[in-house]
Order: structure tokens, then C-alpha cells, then sequence
């Protein structure tokens, strides 16, 4: 069926008309509120509160989340809900990175808030068409399309039966359904949000966004994976939502000063042609570059976290995706983005699943994935790791969480918790290739094991207790996950900072609020635990502020300037932030400084916190972190570094080694390391304003300027 017999079969539920509303430095000021369950359609201010205190993406998405559900609200109920805004930088063309939203949601992994940024179109032009979020509620009785037209400045809920649900084909019938003609120059115009079938049989469903390729000529893909709001978009029964604008001009965020954006752009671009070739080489490897850095390190995940290097890492190195990247291409996901790092693999036949024989372009894998479905569960042949990367993307599953649940059952499977007959016959040794690629054919068919798989880590550890007896606290040392979100790809066991940065994030264990793993491990650069907090306090404030705003945090590091080595903190990369707070104040016409950069995301990430009290989450037991993150949990692991790791039971704990047996070793080190990661909750909470149960203080809030009424109602309930 064509596109043209596709658009026939659509039922229009709803038009709704508005006046369009130029960007004023960034803004609109308008919400695009939509209801499923009766169709309502409407603009919403955003009050100067709003604006001043949450500045934009992730904060507008916290703001609205917030007004828009109950303390209790499940992450099925028809008041949660999923906003999507981009950020006042978001849009601009003249510096790398700028094309980011902020996805948000209560998560069906977590029953907390989780936030998911994306690159792709969809953010910078749902800015165009003249709003600065767009929030959605309610469910549809049957499945449909949102189409937000930016240029008839129109907005339609649209019943579609017919359009396939997996995205790598819903986002080509879309983009040609909705463009204004077949010229790819009107088809770069249109992108897509979706989610496959396997987001609506897991609780792992990703979003993905989509932009056209003008010159491959293809829809191609980003995800916003994390904590299931592709399950969310699935269970309201929305196939897509579709953005379509006129085109994109060189100022549409009408900024205050476009000079300062255009010099720090112009010096950006000249430090990756100079530069990116002798550091991360994202231009040829994308984040792919950090599999064999991370081998090398004993920092890349292998059979479940248990170690972190393995003899075969070679044959997934960075030169072996670089032999596969299509080289030579644009391969940004916003325009002007001079970074990029969006690596694919073109024309791959796919060898198993409903979509066998078929070649198709495959978007990475990024080192997540590289880690995740292919070191973590013991599969180092790269042609099955790009298999599982386009399986997951188009049935809409989380790459990351994936491979840490698949690594979970291997390992329950080999320990005897698990067996053929609970699989379903499945084999789900470390390194079966044929069982893991089943294993999620299943999840997207709503199938056999692939059920109870799709559930992810916390409830799978739960549900092996329940019906087989396990031990759930074995389950719980080895089961990576925290706040029921699965572990993204580093094994922390050797740094306590980034067991810090993984267990006292908000949302659940992601990179995304602080990655000090070389600055704590490799560097030593914070040996103290005044030191650690420190670290833990401003690289999380610092990371959170790309999200209020709509940026990458790639081209903030992963390239640095020259000099860089030189500076005072040379992992802040200083001039870089220079140029994104000279680049906030250029497009809005403020005038912080590096300082107030921190101190809008501190009401942000504080006001998160908030939130996730507010839910009965929140506190200092909800920080806990699988024992396996930081340190081994077996015999097999201590032994797998026992040289290193009994030159510290001498040094650090001031115990002789000898005559010790492996267990008692695996006991002494235990509880050496627990109590230093008690003791690293005691400083982080403390520098960041926090009692010992992990709440904000009221003075603390009072000096941010969040005191708001309904914050302290729920702060002054725990203190």
C-alpha cells in the first residue's frame, strides 16, 4: 500500500488552528498541550516563573510533569504524561550540538520521573512551528498520528490504521506523506517521533526521532532510550507524531546577538578539523572510539559487569566500526553540527527476524551499544552486534537496558536459576548470538521469555525470587540496576566517584550526570572524599544545564582545545564552557556567568529531587547501589584481579592477604568498600545541600530561589 492509500484510510479527529508566533531569542513562550483521551488541543502560556526558574527542555519538562499528575500517578495512567521541549539554544545552525530535546515521563521502570535526551529534528522544528514544549495526556481509543504542520500553522489527531509500527519504515511513510513534495529538500523538512513493536510489549520502549539524509536519501534514527517513554507513547496509542516546517533560516531563533555565536562556532569547527583526528576521532568512529580505551582500562563491561577487559575486545575495536562506517559522509543529527559523530552502517543485510534479506542503514553502534549487546553478554562479532543495534531501534528498545538485562539472565542462566525449560528452550549462555537475537524477536512479538526479559532487571530479579526460589539477595549484588533503570556500559568497581555518578543520579544509573571515572581512577585528581563531592556536585550541575537547553554534551569534551592541558581544571575544559555561557547570553540577551550557569541547574536538579520525594522515592535508601558496581561479588571475580585487588586488602584496609581464603577476601573487601560509599553519600549530600537522608534542605532552597509553596509542603515532610 502507498502512502497516498495510507493517508486515505486516516480519520480526522481533530484540527485545531493557531496563530503563529515568532522565536524571541529563543522562546515562544507557548506550550502545545494535547488530551488523547478527549482530543483536546491548545496553546498554554508559560508564566515568567516558569521561564526564570526552569529555563527550558528538561526544567519545562519537570514543570509540567509536575502540575500535570498526581503524587501516585502510575506511568500507565491516562495523566502521565510525555513532554518534549528543546531548550532556548536548541535550533541555531552556527555551533556543534545544538539540536537536542529533552524528553520526560514517569517511567515504567522506575515509578519515578525519567528524562531521555534526543538529537534528530523533531525539537528544533517543533521550536519552529512556534512552541517551546509539547506536552501530551490522556490515551486514544484506537492508534493515531499528531501531526504538528508548521507551516499551515495547523495542528490534527489523526486515526491511522494502516502505517506500519516499527520505525525505520513508519518514518520513511510519514516523511513522504507529510512533505510538501518528493524533493529532498522539502523531505529534510518533516520528522518523526515513534515507537516499534517492542515498545509496546516491554517496559523498555525507546522513542525514536528521525531526520532525512539528503544525500543517502533515508530516514535515519536517534533515540531517547532511557526509562521507557516509548512504552509510555505506546500504551497512549500514538504510532507518531509528525513535525513538518517550511524550512530553516539562519537566525529562526531570532537570537539577541548572533556575532558571539557565530566566532565560538567558527572556533569550535576549526578545533575538529585540527584536532578530532589525534584525540577521540569522532568524525570517523563516533563514540565507537571508547571500546578498546575502555578494554584497555578494564572499564568495558564483559558477562555482566563481572570484569571489565576480555582477550576477544579486538575484534569490536574502534578500527573494526571504523572499517564498517560509511566514511566520508555528513553525518550529523542537526544541521551545522560539525562534530559528526552519527556514524551508520549502510545497506547491512539482515540475517534473522521479519525484516530477513532486507539491507538496510543501521545508526551506530555507539559505545553503548558496542558494550551493551556485544561485550556484556559476551558477543564480540561485530555483523551480530549490528543486527541487535537495528533490531532494537526499530522495535523501539533501549539498547543499554537491553544488554544489561540480557546480561542479567546469562548470568542467572549459567548460575542454574534459570534453565532451558524457564527460557522457553532458549540457550542463554554468554555469547549466544542466536538465543539473544531470539530473545528479542520475542520482545517485540510479546512472546515466551522475551516477557518476562522485557520487564527489565528489577522485576525480573523479583519474579526469578518468586517463582523459582532464587536468592534475591544474590539477585540484587549482581542485578545492575538502581531505581530500576539499568546500568549504562562502565564497570565503576574502581572508582567510588563514578559509583557516586551512577547511584545518586535522579533518574536511575546514566553517564549523562557525571562521567569521572578517568578523572578519579586514571588521574587521581580527587583523591579525597571533599574532593569526590566536589566533582559530584558540579559535573552533574554542569551536565544537567546541556539538558535545560538543548545541547549536546559531546563537543563540550570530546574534542578539546590545544591549550587545554595547561588549564587550572583542565577536565572542565574551561574554554568550552566559556563559549556556552557566552552563547546562552548571546541568543537570550542575558548576561550570566559560569556561575549562574551551575545555580540554574542546581534549581532544576533540585526541584527533580523534589519530585521524585513527592512519588515516595527520593531519599538516602534509594541512592543504594548493586554490590557488583562496586566491587566483586564472586570468587571468580576476585580472582580475575586478585593481584590487584590484594595489594589493596594490605595498603588500603591494612589486612595481610595471606592465609586468607578467597571468600573471606571477597567478605574483607566487601565491607571496606561499602562503607566508603556510605561515607561518599555523607560528603556528596552535604556539598550539595542535603540532610543525611539525601532531602534539600529549606535554606538550601530559599538560596536558590526554589522556596516555591508546593516544594517546601513536600521537603518539610522529611525534615
Amino acid at each position: 500500500m502507498n502512502v497516498q492509500e495510507l493517508k486515505a484510510k486516516h480519520k480526522l479527529l481533530k484540527e485545531f488552528s493557531y496563530p503563529h508566533k515568532e522565536l524571541f531569542r529563543g522562546y515562544t513562550d507557548k506550550v502545545l498541550y494535547i488530551n488523547m483521551d478527549t482530543n483536546e488541543v491548545k496553546e498554554k502560556a508559560v508564566p515568567a516563573a516558569m521561564k526564570e526558574k526552569f529555563i527550558g527542555g528538561k526544567g519545562y519538562g519537570l514543570r509540567l510533569l509536575w502540575d500535570g499528575t498526581r503524587p501516585d500517578t502510575k506511568w500507565n495512567d491516562n495523566d502521565n504524561e510525555i513532554i518534549i521541549s528543546p531548550g532556548p539554544i536548541s535550533g541555531i545552525t552556527q555551533y556543534a550540538g545544538s539540536g537536542k530535546s529533552l524528553v520526560v515521563s514517569i517511567s515504567p521502570l522506575t515509578d519515578i520521573v525519567i528524562d531521555s535526551n534526543v538529537g534528530g529534528y523533531f525539537g528544533p522544528f517543533l521550536k519552529f512551528s512556534g512552541f517551546d514544549a509539547l506536552e501530551i495526556q490522556g490515551k486514544a481509543k484506537n492508534d493515531v498520528i499528531i501531526v504538528i504542520d508548521g507551516i499551515n500553522h495547523k495542528i490534527s489527531i489523526e486515526e491511522a490504521p494502516g502505517e506500519e509500527i516499527d520505525s525505520h519504515i513508519i518514518a520513511e511513510q510519514l516523511t513522504e506523506m507529510y512533505s510538501e513534495t518528493s524533493d529532498p529538500r522539502d523531505m529534510k523538512n518533516v520528522s518523526v517521533i515513534s515507537a516499534g513493536m517492542a515498545a509496546q510489549n516491554t517496559l523498555i520502549g525507546l522513542l525514536n526521532f528521525s531526520w532525512y539524509d539528503i544525500k543517502r536519501k533515508k530516514c535515519r534514527l536517534k533515540q531517547a532510550g532511557r526509562g521507557g517513554i516509548g512504552t509510555v507513547l505506546r500504551d497512549k496509542k500514538i504510532k507518531a507524531v509528525v513535525v513538518k516546517v517550511p524550512g530553516i533560516s539562519q537566525d529562526p531563533n531570532h537570537v539577541a546577538d548572533m556575532e558571539p555565536i557565530k566566532e565560538r562556532g567558527a572556533r569550535f569547527a576549526r578545533e575538529m578539523k585540527e584536532l578530532d583526528a589525534q584525540q577521540c576521532r569522532m568524525k570517523q568512529e563516533g563514540t565507537a572510539h571508547l571500546v578498546n580505551v575502555m578494554n584497555d582500562y578494564d572499564l568495558l563491561p564483559t558477562h555482566n559487569f563481572k570484569f571489565g577487559s576480555h582477550k576477544e575486545a579486538d575484534k569490536i575495536h574502534s578500527r573494526v566500526w571504523n572499517s564498517k562506517f560509511t566514511q566520508g559522509m555528513n553525518d550529523g543529527c542537526w544541521i551545522g553540527c560539525t562534530m559528526n559523530c552519527c556514524k551508520g552502517v549502510d545497506d547491512f543485510e539482515l540475517k534473522t527476524g521479519p525484516y530477513k534479506g532486507h539491507k538496510v542503514i543501521v545508526d551506530g553502534p555507539e559505545y553503548e551499544t558496542a558494550a551493551g549487546v556485544g561485550s556484556n553478554i559476551g558477543i564480540f562479532n561485530p555483523e551480530a552486534i549490528i543486527e541487535l543495534n537495528f533490531y532494537c531501534d526499530t522495535y523501539g528498545i533501549d539498547t543499554i537496558s537491553f544488554g544489561t538485562l540480557v546480561a542479567f539472565a546469562m548470568e542467572c542462566y549459567e548460575k542454574g536459576i534459570i534453565n532451558k525449560e524457564r527460557t522457553g528452550g532458549l540457550e542463554l549462555n554468554f555469547g549466544n548470538i542466536d538465543a539473544s537475537l531470539e530473545l528479542i524477536h520475542q520482545m517485540a512479538r510479546g512472546e515466551g521469555f522475551g516477557k518476562i526479559a522485557g520487564l527489565g532487571v528489577r522485576k525480573m530479579k523479583n519474579y526469578f525470587a518468586e517463582h523459582y526460589g532464587a536468592d534475591i539477595n544474590f539477585m540484587n549484588d549482581i542485578g545492575m540496576e538502581n531505581k530500576g533503570l539499568e546500568y549504562s556500559q562502565y564497570v565503576s568497581k574502581e572508582s567510588l566517584a563514578q559509583q557516586g555518578g551512577y547511584a545518586m543520579t535522579n533518574k536511575g544509573p546514566q553517564h549523562d550526570e557525571a562521567w569521572l571515572i578517568f578523572m578519579d581512577m586514571v588521574s587521581n585528581r580527587i583523591p579525597t572524599f571533599e574532593n569526590k563531592a566536589e566533582a559530584l556536585h558540579y559535573f552533574p550541575m554542569f551536565r544537567t544545564w546541556f539538558g535545560l537547553m538543548g545541547l549536546c554534551k559531546l563537543p563540550w569534551n570530546d574534542v578539546e582545545p590545544e591549550s587545554n592541558a595547561l588549564e587550572a581544571e583542565p577536565n572542565k575544559v574551561p574554554e568550552h564552557v566559556d563559549n556556552y555561557v557566552t552563547i546562552y547570553n548571546a541568543v537570550t540577551g542575558s548576561n550570566i556567568d559560569k556561575h549562574e550557569l551551575i545555580r540554574q541547574s542546581e534549581r532544576v536538579y533540585n526541584f527533580q529531587r523534589t519530585f521524585n520525594i513527592r512519588r515516595g522515592y527520593g531519599l538516602r535508601k534509594h541512592d543504594a547501589q548493586p554490590y557488583r558496581a562496586a566491587g566483586p561479588v564472586t570468587a571468580e571475580e576476585y580472582l580475575s584481579r586478585q593481584e590487584l585487588y590484594d595489594k589493596q586488602m594490605k595498603e588500603l584496609i591494612g589486612v595481610d592477604p595471606k592465609e586468607k581464603t578467597v571468600e573471606e577476601k571477597v567478605a574483607i573487601t566487601r565491607k571496606y568498600r561499602e562503607n566508603r560509599y556510605e561515607q561518599l553519600l555523607d560528603a556528596v549530600y552535604k556539598r550539595r545541600g542535603w540532610t543525611p537522608n539525601g532531602v534539600p534542605t529549606l535554606e538550601h532552597m530559599r538560596d536558590l530561589g526554589m522556596d516555591l509553596p508546593e516544594v517546601v509542603e513536600v521537603l518539610k515532610k522529611h525534615l
